[in-house]
């Protein structure tokens, strides 16, 4: 019997969670996403500060202030992608600044100029997802963009409402957090949940189920993970990005995986539904509370390490 990471591969694509090129070499995903705490975690590391001193070097002869620091981490975001893009034959997920979140103008402006400086390298738009929080601004700047043909991936996802609002955006691709969401009830309940049962598991069910029901398009990328059993739970997903760790795990195991996603079992569910405009959006939105706590946590922790990155850039200035 095969192991599990390639069962896995059978039916998902498998997109590795991390800004570690060894990792990337070691799991042979399609796909690789990165956000602000991986580019962090990775650029202080030894083996990847070329990247940060070419960046760097690129940009003090052409720039001063706050605009050498601002195109010293937009080039540094884009450097990680592009050796990336050397070792998956997909796609990156490329993340704009968390502290955009609620400006739709500005997600535009940032999307947009991601893809040039991607384009600059030879790298084509196909290959490269603008990575927005899933917010009303995100998701309309989403809309944009993806009408100007640049592909979205909508993170810090939380809710049906917010899937929705995405599918009906036209979004190229959606990362519902699993484990976050799991972390939220675990906390709320003070109890564990075994792998079926887990909310994070469940609510990536019923927005795939969704889906596939109504006839959307947008993929579906379950994204962080606390253990094996939420993603064995998930096999048949669009795609799941997984982190080293977990794809390691998979990697020693050698039990049957079954599938537990696909179109046939979604299309035969009774699920209805789900009206939905702006006003219903930020109702629904505001209901739910763990969405809406774990939205907001999610873009404070990113704009955490997004200021630590600098910090970190602004000492080599």
């Amino acid at each position: 019997m095969s192991h599990q990471l390639d069962q896995l591969k059978q039916f998902t694509v498998v997109v590795a969670d991390t800004g570690d090129f060894a990792s990337l070499k070691q799991f042979a995903p399609r796909d690789a996403t990165t956000n602000p705490s991986l580019i962090l975690k990775a650029a202080q590391m030894p083996e990847y500060q070329f990247l940060v001193e070419k960046a760097v070097a690129d940009n003090q002869a052409k720039f001063k202030g706050p605009e050498l620091l601002a195109n010293v981490l937009d080039d540094l975001m884009i450097s990680f992608g592009l050796e990336i893009l050397k070792i998956v034959p997909g796609r990156v997920s490329t993340e704009t600044d968390a502290n955009l979140s609620f400006d739709t103008g500005a997600l535009v402006a940032k999307g947009r100029r991601f893809i040039e400086l991607y384009q600059r390298h030879g790298i084509g738009r196909e290959r490269i997802l603008i990575k927005i929080a899933s917010t009303l601004e995100g998701i309309r700047a989403a809309e944009i963009l993806q009408r100007d043909g640049i592909n979205c991936n909508l993170t810090l996802l939380f809710s049906l409402a917010q899937a929705v609002a995405c599918a009906e955006a036209k979004v190229k691709l959606i990362s519902p957090f699993v484990g976050r969401i799991m972390d939220w009830y675990k906390a709320k309940e003070k109890k564990e949940f075994v792998p079926a049962e887990d909310p994070g598991v469940l609510s990536v069910k019923e927005i795939y189920t969704y889906y596939k029901k109504f006839g959307h398009a947008t993929e579906v990328m379950g994204a962080s993970f606390r253990n094996i059993g939420e993603i064995q739970e998930l096999a048949g997903c669009d795609l799941l990005t997984i982190s080293p760790n977990l794809l390691a795990e998979l990697q020693q195991n050698t039990a049957p995986l079954p599938r537990k996603l696909s179109p046939e079992i979604a299309r035969d569910s009774r699920i209805e539904k789900l009206p939905l405009d702006e006003k219903k959006f930020r109702w629904l939105f505001n209901e739910n509370a763990m969405a809406t706590e774990k939205t907001a946590e999610g873009i404070r922790l990113f704009n955490a390490d997004a200021q630590k990155l600098a910090q970190f850039v602004q000492a080599k200035l």
